[in-house]
């Protein structure tokens, strides 16, 4: 079996320019899965692509495992990236370059690494006991509409028998002070992901003369709600995910937890509190306003888009309290809807992705978290696959991997992209 350098395979993944600019195509998608495709024959892989629209290629391929009785695993991982402004970068974003023992360009973090790292694990001759589906698919950073999302309603057999499914956004080294002075390395592992909903508000009124009394301008209506909703404080709503780390993690910290004032303990958690910030409450953001035609003229109606972020139990509840604040003349509708995504904390899949990052790390100290945003997740946890967040890196102590991911100057450690070579070999060995 041919030996795959990560490195390697990572810097090529990221000079293939597969920018989703969300217009409907993605550049050099095409190539970049054929450049798989031709990893996985090398490997003595079977793969096949899968074109949604010309050239939104997507390759899918089944490992067997040892054991057939046991359900398959899913890994997957998309191939676009968002854009990249050259003119703000140190290096070329699609020059996939090494420097400083980094490996620089857009895609390094979201998510070339990962399909790197897996193509590099199944190299040396993974012996899995169940069934690998790999998925590298297409259109992730839009709305999944040439990838996952259409490959889970067009070819729902391709995913027949996983009961679980691991990707991007979980598993890097997350360097926290304790309470006694020690530094504790967290592996936050993701096992939820709140929803999306972007929401589009449409006020209707009465038209008229701007100089005139009008109390049926939709102008008003609108910033009326608007206002409501982006002052409107939402409470606190535990979900199994975050109470799991906040318990485990003041746990390893050695700071009282108290869950009658998340609030209070997030902020003596300190640095480790900043990955619950955004999932300890829903979210209503107002993004986009359209409302007018000429100064002096009311308009018959007036729209604005809000970004609604959902944790997992909560949807009835948020959206019968934000219909509330509409009032009158103003309705709603999606724009586009993926519910939450949650995972069991405590399974036999979270173990073994642990004992995985042990076998690296034996002082890792391995927790559950929510994901503020979305993946591919929300595509194929509707097909009953427990998704989890699963995309091991070591990363030094002070490298601002948060800002990483869409961010200028994208970059990740070159020994991290060994370290999680290392763990997923371990893991789809053993899992």
């Amino acid at each position: 079996m041919a030996e795959l350098d990560v490195v390697e395979v990572c810097s090529r993944l990221i000079r293939f320019d597969t920018t989703n600019r969300g217009n409907g195509d993605s550049g050099g998608e095409r190539e970049a899965a054929e450049y798989v495709a031709s990893l996985l024959s090398g490997l003595g892989i079977d793969s096949k692509i899968i074109e949604s629209a010309p050239r939104r290629a997507n390759v899918i391929a089944r490992l067997p495992g040892t054991n057939p009785s046991l359900p398959a695993l899913l890994v997957q991982g998309h191939l676009d990236v968002v854009p990249a402004d050259a003119t703000d970068w140190s290096v070329d974003p699609f020059s996939g370059e090494v420097r400083d023992g980094f490996l620089w360009g857009r895609g390094a973090v979201d998510m070339k690494d990962f399909c790197a790292m897996v193509l590099a694990a199944l190299a040396t001759g993974v012996r899995p006991r169940r069934d690998i589906v790999l998925a590298f698919v297409a259109d992730e950073e839009d709305k999944g509409e040439y990838g996952a999302h259409w490959l889970a309603a067009a070819h729902r057999d391709l995913f027949d028998g996983c009961a679980a499914a691991i990707s991007e956004s979980g598993a890097y080294t997350y360097h926290v002070p304790a309470a006694d002075g020690r530094t504790v390395r967290l592996y936050p592992v993701a096992t939820a992901e709140r929803g999306t909903a972007h929401l589009r508000l449409t006020a209707k009124g009465r038209a008229g003369h701007g100089s005139r009394p009008n109390d049926e301008n939709a102008v008003t209506r609108l910033v009326t709600a608007l206002g409501k909703i982006a002052a409107h404080r939402w409470p606190v709503q535990l979900t199994p995910t975050v109470q799991a780390f906040l318990e485990r993690t003041g746990e390893a910290l050695g700071v009282p937890i108290d869950l009658s004032d998340v609030d209070g303990t997030i902020a003596r958690l300190g640095p480790a509190g900043a990955l619950v910030v955004p999932t300890v409450r829903n979210s209503t953001t107002p993004t986009m306003l359209d409302a007018g035609y000429k100064v002096n003229v009311i308009p018959t109606s007036a729209e604005a888009q809000v970004d609604v972020r959902v944790l997992p139990g909560t949807e009835p509840d948020l959206f019968a309290e934000l219909d509330a604040m509409l009032g009158e003349g103003v309705s709603r509708e999606f724009v586009a809807h993926q519910p939450p995504v949650q995972a069991p904390v405590d399974s036999p899949w979270f173990d073994a992705m642990a004992e995985a990052l042990r076998s690296e790390d034996p002082e890792a100290v391995v927790v559950p978290y929510c994901m503020g945003g979305g993946t591919d997740a929300k595509a194929f946890s509707p097909l009953g696959i427990d998704c989890y967040g699963f995309a091991p890196l070591w990363l030094p102590e002070g490298f601002p991997y948060r800002a990483m991911a869409h961010g200028v100057d994208e970059r990740v450690p070159v020994e991290g992209l060994r370290f999680g070579t290392r763990v997923l070999r371990h893991f789809l060995e053993n899992c």
